[in-house]
């Protein structure tokens, strides 16, 4: 069990960093630390009460039983290797990060053998961002990935598992690096990708006022943060590449169904459609 008086780090106080938080916080933890280059981000959550320190100064990661990492993929592994002389040693660290086997590769290359590092991925982040947007709320229906490489202890894998729980996510699973990355890449970055390119294929915002439900929640993620994404997109562009390449024969294959006015093609299509996702309507 993670006790109550445990020293925590969230490093970066942003939407899920301030998530995770808030969500430690109504959970009844209260020795909580932040880092964060943003001073305004700081000051509000120290003015919210959900942390009792914080400042930009690393150190402060000093003694800290948990660290969670909330920085984006390409600075998580730098800030480990600039930092690490801080931790505590048998310190668990974790982060947020939405790869994971380019950022565990790089994160294993630096890390020292003596911190419990086990990946984790809250599948919960919005369009938005800031720690304005943070709710802890938001992970009471969302799923939470457990992601161990082969050099994750049983320890690190329980903790990451127990984190889960305490932030109440409504399912807590555990993928090796390479399946959660195949996972991702056609449940959450191909359909940003088509939002994205659904809304670049021309300017039709004159059509904003005749706009109905399907427009707006197909294109919901084309608000998009064009800093981390691409990111993302990179280093997992393998699988990435692989599930555009499917979508865009499926395209080029119903386009034909339409061409040819082939409708009981297209009613097929649509009854598997139809099938597959009621598999994902949430209960």
């Amino acid at each position: 069990m993670i006790d109550h008086n445990a020293r925590i780090t969230i490093v970066g106080l942003g939407l899920l960093g301030g998530s995770y938080a808030k969500g430690f916080h109504a959970a009844g933890y209260r020795n909580l630390a932040g880092i964060d280059i943003n001073e305004d981000a700081i000051n509000e959550a120290l003015a919210q009460g959900l942390i009792c320190e914080g400042g930009s100064d690393p150190s402060l990661v000093r003694d800290s039983d948990i660290v969670i990492s909330a920085l984006y993929p390409h600075a998580f592994p730098a800030w480990v290797k600039e930092n690490q002389k801080y931790f505590k040693p048998g310190c668990f660290l974790s982060d947020v990060t939405g790869v994971k086997r380019e950022v565990i590769r790089q994160v294993r290359e630096v890390l020292r053998d003596d911190v419990v590092f086990t990946a984790c991925h809250p599948m919960a982040g919005r369009e938005y961002k800031g720690l304005a947007y943070a709710d802890e709320k938001r992970f009471h229906a969302a799923n939470y990935i457990v992601v161990p490489d082969e050099k994750a202890p049983a320890e690190g894998i329980e903790t990451a598992k127990e984190i889960g729980e305490i932030l109440q996510f409504k399912h807590i699973a555990v993928l090796s690096p390479e399946e959660h990355d195949a996972m991702i890449a056609f449940l959450s970055q191909l359909t940003h990708v088509i939002a994205v390119a659904l809304m670049n294929t021309k300017d039709n915002t004159h059509l904003a006022e005749y706009t109905g439900d399907s427009f707006r929640d197909l294109t919901r993620i084309a608000v998009i943060n064009e800093d981390l994404w691409p990111e993302l997109f990179i280093m997992n562009k393998d699988y990435l590449i692989r599930e555009i390449d499917a979508f865009v024969e499926e395209m080029l294959a119903f386009r034909k169904l339409v061409e040819e006015e082939d409708a009981e093609g297209m009613k097929q299509k649509m009854i598997i459609s139809t099938e597959r996702r009621k598999k994902f309507t949430k209960q």
